[in-house]
């Protein structure tokens, strides 16, 4: 007999796309505008920007084609709204580095996707994914290598 395959359903169907998705990132496909250093150092500058002030900056990797942030979010403040400033606000500083590519393009997705840290246990997994993001696309072989990430503040925060 022939097995047939169930659609997946909700949170299974978007795990699936998320794997897809960050397979596909890590192969280097898309626009890798996140590789001048001037684009990434100005996502990091934006994040540090209004840290301590509306969110703690908890961990972050800035890839080519993608970034990983983990904030703890203050109340009375929106994730939405966050998110939207800094991709608004970098945005417009990045586009002219995008100029070789013809026309405008735009630096974003729309979408992003979030994930609320369920315990301690989740935090130190997404933390580990979030550091170790470089290694794993094969930019690196070792996490504290990678100038564009936190891997190596926390390293040093940790020794303390």
């Amino acid at each position: 007999g022939h097995v047939l395959k169930q659609p997946l359903q909700g949170a299974q169907r978007d795990a699936e796309r998320r794997r897809q998705l960050d397979a596909w990132l890590d192969a280097g496909h898309g626009c890798c505008v996140l590789r001048q250093p001037l684009a990434a150092q100005c996502v990091i500058d934006t994040w540090r920007r209004f840290a301590g002030e509306r969110y703690d900056l908890l961990a972050w990797v800035v890839m080519p084609n993608h970034v990983h942030v983990m904030i703890r979010v203050y109340e009375g403040q929106s994730l939405g709204r966050t998110v939207q400033s800094w991709k608004s606000y970098t945005g417009r500083q990045i586009a002219p580095l995008m100029a070789d590519r013809g026309g405008t393009h735009r630096v974003w997705m729309r979408e992003y996707w979030d994930r609320y840290i369920r315990n301690e246990q989740h935090f130190e997994t997404v933390l580990r994914y979030i550091h170790e993001n470089p290694v794993k696309a094969g930019l690196v072989q070792d996490a504290l290598a990678w100038p564009w990430s936190s891997a190596a503040e926390f390293s040093k925060g940790l020794d303390c």
